[in-house]
């Protein structure tokens, strides 16, 4: 591709991959008329709407270049950049342009009630993504980041931090339930977009969280390297809270267990346990980051048991920590529900294991959650061994049910 600036190369292709300026404006979420002005050089290019366009181009990474290179010829002309605040927030035009896709937002400063309101109506959701499809609420809550991201570069200080607090972390949870879709690519967008809001407002805790969560995506494609040079990165992060950092040091440790180097997982556990206990009334503030099931760390450690190779304790370890989970987060018992089944199917015990699935069957098909069938299709492999088995020969049927769902 020849291109002399990122406006001719986004319109080179846009037009090479036959799609219209209005077509990528829906796909990408902004305005047309924004990105009329991006072709025709009149805004500069700005790094999160680069990378959308990016990928639905199919452009190999050239638009993420040419915009960081047109990023960088712009500063060099303006002087040093401030603090990390100017990617997200320099250009409130832009950042509005994303927000609402040309629909400009009331300036007025939101009151506490109004945040109180902001908060409640994601945590509503929240609950809901518990307990059903992750498609059922991923589109009202990207809606969610857009307006509250709008609000935020409409206000000044503290509001502004605030706001961009609470989208970074709708944001996080957004690319969890894109990761529970089977949306990899989107989830690591959205985790990474999360910690550019999150560096802009000063939440050191969501900063590190989404190196957790990008770890989280390194460890369902088994690439226990990356898990654990993420999650000991998320563990660097200056500032973040105590809970934040064992989340850090639970992930390495399920690196360590994916490796097979049970002294490191062991280590890490053990460190992510102190951190727990010593987390502060302030560490445990609003917005909450990870799973609110109670018992984390069990859960984690009893798979952590089957990936080192010890089947029977991991399931014991399970048993006991999904005994604390309640009936209403459902895709916590889905999860690790699956998971004990495999693991005794993995220990020998396979009416053990066909018992614990058919406990499990009805959360599974209600969260309809892509990383539960993985370790759905793992089990009907196991199980496949042993298909004479009276009990995995009357479970099989509905196993396959669930896997042909998916």
């Amino acid at each position: 591709m020849v291109d002399s600036s990122f406006g001719a190369l986004l319109r080179e292709c846009r037009t090479t991959a036959g799609i219209s300026m209005g077509e990528l404006a829906k796909r990408v979420n902004y305005s047309k008329s924004y990105l009329s002005k991006l072709e025709n050089d009149v805004k500069p290019p700005n790094p999160t709407l680069a990378r959308l366009c990016d990928a639905v181009l199919d452009a190999g990474g050239a638009l993420i270049d040419e915009a960081r290179s047109a990023r960088e010829r712009i500063d060099a002309g303006n002087g040093p950049v401030g603090v990390a605040r100017g990617p997200i927030l320099a250009d409130a035009d832009a950042a509005l342009g994303m927000a609402l896709a040309g629909h400009r937002p009331v300036g007025a400063m939101p009151s506490e009630l109004a945040m109180a309101g902001l908060r409640m109506s994601f945590e509503h959701l929240r609950v809901v993504g518990t307990q059903t499809s992750p498609l059922v609420v991923r589109e009202p809550l990207i809606a969610q980041v857009r307006a509250v991201r709008a609000l935020a570069v409409a206000n000044r200080e503290p509001a502004r931090s605030r706001l961009l607090s609470l989208a970074a972390r709708i944001a996080e949870y957004v690319g969890w339930l894109s990761q529970e879709s089977g949306a990899e690519s989107a989830a690591l967008w959205w985790t990474r977009h999360a910690a550019e809001l999150a560096g802009a407002s000063g939440d050191d805790d969501i900063v590190s969280y989404a190196l957790v969560r990008e770890a989280g995506l390194a460890l369902y494609r088994q690439d226990s390297i990356t898990t654990v040079e993420l999650a000991r990165r998320a563990q660097r992060v200056r500032r973040a809270g105590r809970r934040t950092i064992g989340l850090a040091a639970r992930r390495e440790a399920q690196g360590h267990a994916l490796a097979g180097d049970r002294g490191a997982c062991e280590r890490a556990f053990d460190r992510a346990a102190e951190l727990f206990e010593s987390a502060t009334a302030e560490s445990l503030a609003y917005p909450v980051l990870g799973s609110t099931a109670p018992g984390p760390l069990e859960l984690a450690r009893g798979w952590a048991f089957a990936d080192l190779g010890h089947a029977a304790a991991a399931a014991a370890v399970l048993d006991r920590a999904l005994d604390r989970v309640p009936v209403t987060h459902r895709r916590t018992r889905a999860r690790f529900g699956t998971r004990r089944s495999l693991a005794y199917a993995l220990a020998g015990e396979l009416e053990q294991s066909c018992r614990s699935l058919t406990e499990t069957i009805d959360d599974v098909t209600h969260v309809d959650s892509a990383t539960v069938h993985m370790d759905l299709r793992e089990l009907a492999r196991s199980l496949g061994r042993w298909r004479g088995h009276h009990a995995v020969r009357e479970i099989y049927p509905e196993l396959n049910r669930l896997l042909r769902r998916a």
